[in-house]
């Protein structure tokens, strides 16, 4: 026979609750880092070619969004600086036009 408690509800192991707790708090602040690093990423995408300063100023910012992203454990190094290039190739090329 099985005990009652087993035969009415699921057992869980103490670490797997803990676990679950612990992923949900990650999920919450992972979230919240790739939602602020999109919202830095449009207005580089997005600047204009007579805006050369401005421009400058929002890929700063993009950058330092994404370097403490790195440091946060949220996208890994390498990630982060093919972005970097990315948006600074794409500031490069409006600005030529």
């Amino acid at each position: 026979m099985a005990d009652s408690k087993s035969e009415n509800k699921k057992e869980r192991i103490d670490s797997a609750v803990k676990r679950i707790r612990t992923a949900a708090k990650s999920r919450a602040k992972n979230r919240a880092v790739m939602s602020k690093i999109n919202t830095m990423r449009r207005p580089v995408i997005e600047a204009k070619p007579a805006d050369a300063a401005e421009a400058a100023k929002t890929l700063a910012a993009y950058a330092s969004t994404l370097d403490k992203a790195v440091k946060q454990g949220v996208i890994k190094r390498n990630t982060a600086n093919r972005r970097k290039s990315r948006a600074a190739k794409r500031l490069a090329a409006t600005a030529a036009k």
